[in-house]
């Protein structure tokens, strides 16, 4: 057993702790295994039991739809047997509520969505059913109301005026925040963006459409995003880009890891077991990406993963702790990367942390940029062609030297 520089034995650092804020849904570990193509191959998982396991596992939270701890449409009674039951669990096992959710995506009756439906009876019930759900909320103490608006979209151009369907989102939006202003519930909403599936194409579909949407919001404060590492992925995009433009913008309200191959279905991989260099960087930028080196998000590292159709019951634990694994492994990688004398020269060389300084001098305006010579007149442009390399591989290289364990 090694000791590291900070006297904790490395196999200590790779041990989940409530520290470390990981949490999972219910809905993850439960996923019994059911696709568009097939039917499930694991048996339903009691939430108490998933609570148990978790907890034995080192997180410190978990997250739930409503469906996921009662059935839809349950009587009153049903429900709050089933809350008391599931409450009484966390309680036992030490845990936090840190996110609700609620499911407005598998009943039939959402089939064409929940806050933006064409139906307009619909629109109403999705928003009894989610006023509901932040009371459930505060009860349990959550600090964050997801909202993933799985069939908030369309497959066909002609039938969903997407003006009307923005201002109905804003329109919901709206209401809720209202709702828990006046009822004194100390809770934020958090939007989580994807570009499709289950619908051919879903509004709010990545991070930036999110961004700009909210600012149409009555109250932008109360409002930001939940983005999940394989949803940006799909589109093609950076997740840590994504996730730096959050934290730049003061959004980043939850996150969702996983992992994800490519433009294709969503897979809810394991986090790593995707793009592994992608993230490698976003454990960096989480863990070291603020303004004074420290971190950037203190929130929950929530696992949004499936485990495999492939596993049993034992594969479904083993998954769960992968994940808080692979993140642990990686934030070592991190810590090692930043504290190696090498890397600390290869980013002075590249001039990364010169990007903080401002532009422009203090006081400046366009007026003294224009009288600055230096700035235009007697800039020796042509000195870049053939010199002046910035030097990203080499230290792109020993960040990943640093994440394979080579140095």
């Amino acid at each position: 057993m090694t000791i590291l520089e900070s006297g904790v034995a490395e196999s200590d650092q790779l041990t989940p702790r409530p520290s470390d804020k990981f949490s999972f849904g219910l809905w993850t570990v439960g996923w019994p295994g059911v696709d568009p193509f097939g039917v499930a191959t694991r048996p339903p998982l009691d939430p108490v039991e998933a609570v148990q396991r978790l907890a034995e596992l080192g997180a410190y939270g978990v997250t739930f739809h409503d469906d996921d701890v009662f059935a839809f449409g349950s009587s009153d009674a049903e429900r709050r047997q089933k809350i008391d039951r599931f409450a009484a669990a966390l309680r036992g096992a030490g845990l936090v509520v840190p996110m609700v959710t609620t499911n407005l995506f598998t009943h039939p009756v959402f089939k064409d969505g929940g806050f933006t439906s064409n139906d307009r009876a619909v629109r109403r019930f999705a928003l009894r059913k989610v006023l509901r759900n932040l009371e459930l909320a505060a009860e349990l103490g959550a600090q964050t109301f997801v909202m993933w608006g799985g069939r908030e979209g369309s497959e066909y151009d002609s039938a969903k005026d997407v003006q009307a369907a923005l201002a109905r989102y804003r329109e919901a939006l709206d209401l809720l925040c209202q709702f828990v202003i006046d009822q004194g519930i100390k809770i934020r909403f958090a939007i989580e963006p994807k570009p499709n599936e289950p619908r051919g194409d879903i509004l709010l579909p990545t991070v930036g459409h999110a961004l700009a949407f909210i600012e149409t919001l009555a109250h932008p404060e109360m409002v930001g995003l939940n983005p999940e590492t394989g949803h940006e992925q799909m589109a093609g995009l950076n997740f840590m880009h994504g996730i730096a433009q959050a934290l730049y913008s003061g959004k980043l309200f939850h996150i969702d890891l996983n992992g994800q191959r490519g433009i294709k279905f969503d897979q809810d991989l394991v986090f790593g077991h995707g793009d592994l260099i992608n993230a490698f960087s976003l454990v960096d930028l989480l863990e070291h990406g603020g303004p004074d080196g420290g971190p950037a998000y203190d929130g929950p590292r929530h696992f949004d993963y499936k485990p495999s159709r492939t596993e049993d019951i034992d594969g479904v634990w083993t998954s769960a702790a992968a994940n808080m694994r692979m993140y642990l492994l990686l934030r070592q990688r991190t810590e090692a990367f930043r504290a190696d004398p090498a890397v600390q020269e290869a980013l002075a060389a590249a001039k990364v942390a010169e990007l903080r300084t401002p532009t422009l001098n203090d006081g400046e305006s366009y007026v003294e940029l224009i009288a600055d010579r230096s700035a235009y007149e007697d800039f020796d442009a042509d000195a870049y062609f053939g010199g002046k390399g910035c030097g990203f591989v080499a230290l792109h290289q020993l960040a990943v030297e640093h994440l394979l364990g080579a140095r």
